[in-house]
């Protein structure tokens, strides 16, 4: 069986780095940068403009698309050029190559409006015991964006359905949590919303391996926290994947 090819935008971030590490040889590796990476070869391009990176998507399987501009205290001007031309540059020049299978890091932000009133502001805040009883959202839950950043990964997830229904791509979106360099949480906020490396690079290995009739789905990307607000247990159901993780052993 030929090797499986794939495309990793962002591959020089922090879970680029980690998943090129935890995928190792499985795969034959193209990165889409701004910026080399060693070891890997890398198509060089912004991902604002079409054309440049339509290259790098040729013979290729499977696209993960990770690169973003990331967080609240992104400018509106660089959030609308990454996230929202870059990712419907990605998703178009994928169609376009004919790539079965695009996996797009989403975030957190979609539904971390919700933290805004009790019960999950105290659960954030680590006031847990002002919580009181609470259900985890799942990925069906009303969205509710945090900020604009939130709003732009509301688009991707958007577009990725469009992508799925209109062209039959497999669009798999995964709303990750906080991935930190120190690999472990460092506020009473990322008891609960906190992502280890190796949790977030396994259910993205899942979700290249999902079989095909995978058309569609959104998953989220948070360890086994005991504060958690948000379920795991669709990929467990779809993927067999379960966070090995969690945020209370650093406590």
């Amino acid at each position: 069986m030929a090797t499986r090819r794939l495309l990793i935008t962002g591959l020089s971030g922090l879970i680029g780095g980690a998943l090129r590490r935890h995928l190792g040889s499985a795969y034959a590796l193209r990165g889409l940068n701004r910026r080399p990476v060693d070891g890997v070869p890398c198509h060089l391009a912004d991902l604002g403009d079409l054309d440049a990176i339509q290259p790098a998507f040729e013979a290729i399987d499977t696209v993960v698309h990770l690169a973003a501009a990331a967080g609240e205290h992104q400018t509106p001007a660089d959030l609308l050029r990454s996230n929202v031309l870059g990712t419907y540059n990605v998703f178009e020049a994928a169609r376009r190559a004919g790539v079965g299978r695009v996996i797009f890091a989403s975030s957190g932000a979609v539904v971390a409006g919700w933290e805004r009133e009790p019960p999950l502001r105290h659960v954030v805040e680590g006031r847990y015991d002002e919580a009181g009883s609470w259900s985890p959202l799942t990925h069906e839950a009303p969205l509710r964006p945090g900020g604009l950043y939130g709003a732009t990964k509301v688009w991707g997830e958007a577009l990725a359905r469009t992508y799925a229904d209109a062209h039959g791509m497999s669009m798999i979106c995964l709303r990750i949590g906080r991935v930190r360099t120190e690999d472990r949480p460092t506020s009473p906020r990322e008891y609960s919303v906190w992502c280890s490396q190796r949790d977030v690079v396994t259910l993205i290995a899942a979700c290249i391996e999902a079989p095909p009739t995978v058309r569609f789905d959104v998953f989220y990307a948070v360890s086994d926290n005991r504060w958690s607000y948000r379920d795991v247990g669709h990929p467990r159901a779809v993927l067999g994947w379960a966070p090995q993780d969690r945020a209370e052993d650093f406590r």
